[in-house]
């Protein structure tokens, strides 16, 4: 078990504090006030434990946990993965726990047992483009019923104590239409209204799902329209130079990195880097991104079990596999292990030199994590 780098009174571990300049200021969440407006995104099925102390020790200011259902939360049990999906480290604060359900009802209990794990904050997902469950809306698809999504804020704003802030991740609305737009504002407002201390914003609708670019523009409209209140943007970050563009372009607060932070923590200290106004910073090198897989990795065994671990960073590796020269057929070996002999082959098989990675922010696919 590695053991966890003290944090510096910014907050953040000493190996991911950002380089000297200016630019590092971050937003203010209710009560916390962020080292950078850069952050890691909520993704279902990715952002456990593991992958979020890699993000903070790389220079993520902020992370949130993987999508979880809220019936789920309001009732998990002592089954050590169930768990694991709620854990948090005592090093990653601030850290927030995301929320998704239909049922009103149902976000209270489950916000309640966020806190009680040591979330930071809690964020209510109004983002994901899943399909509508038994014919409820939840995700994104509650876009379409404001009441109901604003009736969901109010119950976990009341159920937390004053001091944990709510927060919300929307996307731009369902389609492009003038009602989606009009439900868009008006569960913005209300949410703002109903005491909610930011909105994440994502630049595509829910019928998009991943297809198609962001709309930056419509995210410049939207801090605009909240002035002094916090927005973070979405969509299309797949390199620091996009994340810094986001930033400059459409004014909002911070930038929430989704997928392009899968198998690619570097890419927080790259943004960093520009945003102080230094040099581009290079990609990591095979040895660097070998020494990060097997911290990847330890941090799964801590989390889980090994055997589990294993299973659990086969999908990790083979977007580690991107920065790979062989990208394709690293990608491939990955796919191929079945146990740790064959884990630990694969990184002595092609990462045994110091040669440099390759930029994988040009061949992103369109397929998509909830959050992303």
């Amino acid at each position: 078990m590695p053991d966890f780098p003290a944090e510096s009174a910014s907050g953040v571990p000493p190996a991911a504090e950002p380089p000297a300049g200016p630019g590092h200021t971050g937003p203010l969440i209710g009560s916390i006030r962020l080292a950078s407006p850069v952050v890691q995104a909520a993704l279902s099925g990715y952002s456990d434990r593991a992958m979020r102390v890699l993000a903070r020790r790389h220079g993520a200011a902020y992370s949130l946990c993987e999508v979880l259902i809220d019936t789920f939360v309001a009732v998990v049990g002592t089954n050590k993965r169930n768990l694991a999906r709620i854990a948090v480290a005592a090093d990653e604060h601030p850290v927030g726990g995301q929320l998704m359900g239909s049922n009103p009802d149902d976000f209270a209990p489950a916000a309640r047992r966020l806190v009680q794990a040591g979330f930071d904050v809690i964020d209510i997902n109004f983002g994901c483009p899943v399909r509508k469950v038994l014919g409820r809306c939840r995700g994104g698809y509650l876009l379409s019923v404001p009441e109901t999504a604003l009736e969901i804020v109010s119950r976990v704003r009341d159920a937390v104590p004053e001091h944990v802030p709510v927060t919300l991740k929307m996307r731009r609305g369902i389609d492009d239409s003038a009602a989606s737009a009009d439900k868009f504002w008006t569960i913005f407002e209300g949410a703002f209204a109903r005491g909610a201390a930011a909105i994440t914003v994502h630049g595509r609708s829910v019928q998009q799902k991943y297809v198609g670019p962001s709309s930056w523009e419509f995210l410049a409209g939207v801090k605009r329209q909240a002035g002094k209140r916090v927005v973070l943007g979405s969509g299309d970050l797949f390199s620091p130079q996009a994340c810094v563009a986001m930033l400059e372009q459409t004014g909002v607060d911070g930038v929430s990195i989704a997928r392009g932070a899968i198998g690619n923590p570097w890419i927080f200290r790259q943004t960093l880097a520009l945003l102080a106004g230094l040099p581009p910073l290079p990609q990591p090198t095979l040895f660097e991104q070998a020494e990060v897989l097997r911290e990847h990795f330890s941090l799964a065994v801590e989390l889980y079990d090994e055997e589990l671990a294993g299973r659990t960073m086969r999908k990790f590796a083979i977007k580690y596999a991107r920065l790979h020269p062989e990208h394709l057929a690293v990608r491939d070996a990955f796919v191929a292990v079945q146990t740790n002999a064959d884990w630990t082959a694969v990184l002595a098989r092609f990462y045994a030199t110091d040669a440099p990675g390759r930029d994988p922010s040009q061949d992103i696919d369109e397929t998509g994590e909830c959050g992303a």
